[in-house]
């Protein structure tokens, strides 16, 4: 398998995908360009290592919860009952990650890419957690009582022969370039810490750093590289936002290739869910049925967004809806086998072009169906 479309790990929280369908643009762009590439589902990633996860799991009634099973429980309530992934679930703490990580870990500290050494931190004073400069209340307790520390740490040197992202990170036609991403990538200071407080995360103990787990923006490309190792694919591709993009690209800069799988980094738009409902006087209009009205704003929305990499603007959601609709009333009764060859090139290349070809977009329409990997209604 050459390439494997992943969702850049979604963060857990109190949502659900029907509250919060933004959430899950990731997972659906993943799952329909994998899907016209003829593989079968990949799974749903999702990032649990966090300090509010921290928070919510202290705070929960019952905290003799195990976390995994409290992440797990949190995670089963995004789906509606019936729903659940074909491709299953895959979190940042599992094991096949875990294990992913520490070896990667060591890969890079023979390299001299990560070193171990004694460093100074900011930490509270009350809880321990490692605390930003400044004197702002600590996020772990709320003390704002914090001293610097010294302790051993696990930690990043900026590669000096190759920026933070260059082109072979992206996946995107030279045309598609996010240039201005390139440059703010960069813009980080050389050496990052990599090794965190928290009470749940990759344990950083057997390299001598107890109590301290990887930094989630490290942990989240170990994800998308175990799944993409399981399936056995040369290029994993993870779907992201560019501003997700711009806030774990350094810290991972030493995480994104293993074993001949290379990472890189598919950028999307965000789309405005919100203000899908204004929709329902033209879905009226139009007599689209749920089917129609799934596929748009399921599979077609998603798919768009890896076009229209910025923000689409509320206004812009009619124009959308009914070019949609007139590629779906397009539908060849025999596809054009040339034409889905050529947009799965296009997708492996990250030519993102084919989407606005209204003759193009019926033929995938016609070929591969509407249907996403469905994980709610908007």
């Amino acid at each position: 398998m050459r390439h494997l479309f992943l969702n850049g790990p979604v963060q857990n929280g109190p949502f659900t995908f029907d509250t919060r369908p933004g959430k899950a643009v990731g997972i659906r762009l993943a799952a329909a360009l994998n899907a016209i590439l003829g593989l079968p589902p990949a799974p749903h990633l999702w990032n649990t290592v966090t300090l509010a996860g921290d928070l919510r799991h202290r705070q929960a009634e019952g905290p003799t919860i195990p976390r995994q099973r409290f992440e797990a429980d949190l995670i089963a309530g995004k789906y509606r009952p019936g729903q659940s992934p074909a491709g299953g679930i895959l979190t940042d703490t599992d094991a096949e990650v875990a294990n992913l990580a520490l070896e990667m870990i060591e890969n890079n500290l023979r390299a001299g890419a990560l070193t171990i050494s004694r460093e100074t931190v900011p930490t509270c004073r009350a809880c321990g957690h490692m605390t930003g400069p400044g004197s702002h209340p600590c996020k772990a307790c709320g003390s704002t009582d914090t001293e610097d520390r010294t302790g051993l740490h696990l930690v990043a040197e900026l590669a000096k022969d190759r920026p933070v992202l260059d082109r072979s990170d992206i996946h995107a036609s030279h045309r598609q370039q996010p240039k201005h991403l390139q440059h703010t990538a960069g813009n980080v200071v050389e050496r990052l810490i990599l090794s965190r407080t928290r009470d749940h995360g990759i344990d950083l103990s057997p390299l001598g750093l107890n109590g301290l787990v990887l930094d989630p923006r490290a942990g989240i490309h170990a994800t998308v590289l175990a799944a993409a190792r399981h399936r056995e694919a040369d290029t994993a591709v993870m779907t992201i936002t560019e501003n997700a993009a711009n806030h774990i690209a350094a810290h991972g800069q030493h995480f994104r290739e293993c074993d001949g799988t290379r990472l890189q980094y598919a950028l999307h738009g965000h789309l405005p869910y919100d203000h899908a409902a204004s929709l329902q006087p033209l879905y009226e209009a139009y007599r689209a049925t749920q089917a129609i009205t799934d596929g748009f704003e399921q599979w077609f929305l998603p798919i768009f967004s890896l076009k229209a990499k910025a923000t689409t603007r509320p206004d812009q959601l009619a124009a959308i809806f009914r070019y949609y609709v007139r590629a779906y009333l397009a539908k060849p009764a025999a596809v054009d086998k040339d034409v889905i060859e050529a947009v799965r090139r296009s997708v492996e290349s990250g030519d993102a072009d084919w989407i606005t070809n209204k003759t193009t977009l019926a033929n995938v329409m016609g070929a591969r169906g509407t249907a996403p990997d469905v994980v709610g209604r908007t």
